[in-house]
């Protein structure tokens, strides 16, 4: 008999997670019940990953799990943000056990990882899409935002940029390169939790970087009403993506290509030291790489010289 949808939850997805006592009532009613600490407040984000448009339909279905996840508590990252809670619909257009398996071990690894209890969910039938929403709690009054930036402040990002996009050529076959660093980092993003705790009281502004660099720097260059100037040659690259760009001159690939997850923070020039011996403390190659300026606009930069570059970052309802 084919499994039906309360034994796939029973089977693949009630199963021993992280145990938190602010949980009341978890998977099994219509909704879940939790208590948010005193003093603390409660950050909620969501994401859908849809087949043949956030993921390739091959892909390892372990990776898949945790990557679904990643994406999520990279935002409670950016906003300095403990994880807490999560909860995962899934649509499937087929029951297939040994992928669920997989799936839900890859989500279960990364969740236990980070102390994190599945309290709800969905499933139903159709095309491939999996929705994650993730929960965390951060100090009141403490939480990162995109709006604190100020003229004089530095620009950061927490680690290398570009893989994931290289990775995403690979797999596609647009390039006879080939890196298993950047697989992985296009299929296992590592969420920059830790950094983002740490951050907290730090850094003025900060978004995660999941459309690209150029594209989520605008958006908290607009929210803090800023600009900024961007110096290209300081970005952080694993080595077959500095290889790539030197052999391509596609300089837009750590600039645009997007699915990186790393952070871009803005902190006061004061504190500069600080970051960076934080981000060295936590074994990340993050740099500065470039200012924030009262001009409104983003200026970019190759070795001091100003460069024009026609790119933009991933867009749903773009016109392509």
């Amino acid at each position: 008999m084919p499994a039906g949808e309360f034994d796939l939850i029973r089977r693949f997805f009630q199963q021993p997670s992280a145990k938190r006592g602010e949980v009341a009532l978890g998977i099994g009613d219509d909704c879940a019940l939790v208590n948010v600490p005193k003093g603390m407040e409660l950050a909620v984000t969501v994401d859908t990953l849809v087949s043949g448009i956030h993921f390739l339909p091959d892909v390892d279905p372990g990776r898949l799990g945790h990557k679904a996840l990643a994406v999520n508590l990279s935002d409670l990252a950016a906003m300095g943000a403990k994880p807490a809670w999560c909860t995962l619909a899934l649509t499937l257009p087929t029951v297939n056990e040994l992928w669920l398996s997989e799936f839900s071990r890859g989500f279960f690894a990364l969740a236990n990882r980070f102390g994190i209890a599945l309290v709800g969910g969905d499933t139903t039938r159709g095309p491939l899409s999996i929705t994650v929403q993730a929960m965390g709690l951060v100090p009141d009054g403490l939480a990162m935002r995109r709006s604190g930036a100020r003229p004089g402040d530095l620009i950061y990002v927490s680690g290398p940029l570009g893989a994931a996009g290289l990775g995403l050529k690979m797999r596609q076959g647009l390039t006879t390169n080939c890196d298993a660093a950047a697989i992985d980092a296009l299929e296992c993003p590592e969420p920059r939790v830790a950094l983002g705790e740490r951050l907290r009281g730090l850094a003025s502004a900060c978004i995660d970087i999941s459309d690209g660099l150029v594209a989520d720097l605008a958006h908290l260059l607009d929210a803090s009403g800023v600009g900024a100037t961007l110096e290209v040659e300081h970005i952080p690259l694993i080595e077959c993506v500095s290889n790539f760009i030197r052999d391509t001159q596609a300089i837009d690939l750590s600039l645009a290509a997007g699915d990186d997850y790393e952070l871009c923070f803005t902190v006061p020039a004061d504190r500069q030291a600080k970051v960076e011996s934080l981000l060295e403390r936590l074994g990340l190659s993050g740099r500065c790489v470039g200012k924030i300026e009262e001009i409104p606009g983003l200026r970019i930069q190759r070795y001091n010289q100003s460069i024009v570059l026609n790119i933009s970052g991933y867009d749903h309802f773009s016109q392509r």
